[in-house]
């Protein structure tokens, strides 16, 4: 059993996919400071000076106004954090275009290419099927 699962852990793809998963990782720590750190704050500017990390809606009934999700959540709150999610689903289409556009599109490009290689030089037929041609070809000169 230990021989089996050895050879599991040892195939291309496991190790493929245990890289891919650490590079997303870091992958995803780029796009999330690029998406909080660089396109946000000018969209909220655009927007009219809205920060959306802090954009949220109080589902508590209050008469208090909260500037923060941490202020709203330190008296009690409860808050449903449109902002955070708005981040979040920016994080994972900019993650998506990424991945498709600079891995998804290339690699398909080259099996298009590839298959279209293959398609165009057709298999030379087997050594046993040229020889016959041969003795076909020999017999009809005779």
């Amino acid at each position: 059993m230990i021989q089996e699962f050895k050879k599991f852990i040892m195939r291309g793809n496991v190790l493929d996919l245990a890289v891919g998963v650490i590079i997303g990782a870091a992958f995803g720590k780029i796009v999330s400071s690029l998406v909080d750190d660089i396109i946000m704050p000018p969209l909220g500017l655009i927007v009219g000076k809205v920060d959306f990390s802090n954009f949220f809606i109080p589902l508590s009934l209050t008469e208090e106004s909260f500037k923060t999700i941490a202020d709203a959540k330190a008296a009690g709150v409860v808050t449903w954090n449109v902002g955070m999610f708005a981040n979040a689903l920016f994080n994972f289409l900019l993650v998506a275009f990424a991945i498709f556009f600079f891995i998804v599109k290339p690699i398909n490009n080259l099996k298009k290419k590839e298959e279209e290689k293959t398609a165009a030089e057709p298999p030379p037929p087997p050594r046993n099927e040229q020889l016959l041609e041969e003795i076909r070809d020999l017999l009809k000169n005779k």
